[in-house]
């Protein structure tokens, strides 16, 4: 039951669009965007991946070495203790690399359609150790005080969630992990729940549990407690294998509205919905028992990675939620939905 209406511009950006942000690289995929409104233009937080031009017999990737710089490592690709059959991961001799390394860029629009850069507005890399392998899939809460970026931290050691604030994206205040590793795909709610901030979250337990979106609540932002389980994967659904929070819930009468993806064990993604109690988001109101988008375009079933739709960032006009999203792992694209055709659906 796919209900999304895409945008007839779609894919609106291309990893050609852009001018690689990393001497002697070139982007391989453009992913997975947070969304925000600013002077009054619709602004996207793009995961920009990138590595050297690749080079016949070899894999070359990008990292950031013990002193901050980016330096390439490349192995040959005959070499026999060299796993490379998943595009984004290679192992080597027992250690994990990604095979792009991520940052996050802006791009403004006026029209929702021709996306550009503003030089005043600098892109996000990482820092440090834990974010050595780079910075991903940032998810923007617009709030009273500013913004709240929560994105994926990727190091040799772990995947965790980071958290930067700023009030104009030109200053930045890193505030470090905070959801602890193995976590990513953290929502923060946009406003207080009796007196408390909350947030969902994605900890992976592959031996015991799974990879389940828990909901997490917090004085301050930065420091969370009080966790709870609110949706685990569905065995021999579309959602069995892995499921994470998109974007900042939406409040409606009916409850907290949450678009969150699900993939299966053949990787598919697909988008989903919850419905959380407003008083009390652990409570689930009800649940997408079919997608309400999934992979059926051909730029989201090819590319990069295919058959992947992947969105962590909207924003609400009225009863349109106008989703941005990464899919096959390559482009950009955009879809609406109405709020109450997908509150009906989960009425059924």
């Amino acid at each position: 039951m796919d209900i999304a209406k895409r945008s007839k511009s779609n894919p609106l950006l291309s990893p050609s669009d852009l001018s690689p942000g990393i001497d002697g690289m070139e982007i391989t995929c453009l992913l997975n965007p947070g969304v925000f409104r600013l002077h009054d233009k619709t602004w996207l937080l793009l995961r920009v991946a990138e590595r050297p031009k690749q080079i016949e017999g070899k894999i070359s990737f990008p990292v950031y070495n013990e002193s901050g710089k980016i330096e390439v490592l490349s192995f040959d690709k005959e070499d026999p203790q060299l796993d490379a059959s998943d595009p984004r991961v290679i192992k080597y001799k027992g250690q994990n690399y990604l095979t792009t390394l991520s940052y996050l860029r802006l791009v403004c629009s006026d029209d929702d359609i021709n996306f550009y850069e503003d030089p005043a507005f600098p892109p996000i890399f990482g820092q440090g150790y834990l974010e050595s392998f780079g910075i991903e899939d940032c998810r923007v809460a617009t709030m009273e005080d500013g913004f709240y970026l929560t994105f994926t931290e990727v190091s040799p050691v772990a995947v965790g969630v980071g958290l930067i604030t700023t009030k104009d994206f030109q200053h930045f205040d890193r505030k470090g992990m905070i959801f602890p590793p193995h976590n990513k795909d953290c929502a923060i709610f946009e406003e207080k729940i009796n007196g408390m901030y909350y947030a969902l979250h994605r900890p992976s337990s592959p031996e015991l549990g799974g990879n389940y979106i828990w909901l997490a609540q917090s004085p301050d932002r930065i420091h969370w407690g009080n966790h709870k389980c609110v949706a685990t994967t569905r065995e021999g659904r579309w959602d069995s294998a892995r499921v994470g929070a998109g974007g900042a819930p939406i409040k409606t009468a009916e409850g907290w509205l949450e678009i969150y993806h699900g993939a299966n064990k053949e990787h598919r993604y697909c988008l989903g919905a919850l419905l959380l109690d407003l008083d009390d988001p652990s409570k689930v109101i009800a649940r997408s028992e079919e997608p309400i988008m999934e992979p059926i375009a051909g730029y989201e079933q090819t590319g990069f990675f295919g058959n992947v739709v992947f969105t962590n960032g909207h924003y609400v006009d009225g009863d349109i939620i106008r989703i941005f999203y990464g899919a096959s792992d390559e482009v950009i694209c955009s879809a609406e939905f109405s709020i109450n055709e997908i509150l009906h659906s989960l009425r059924k």
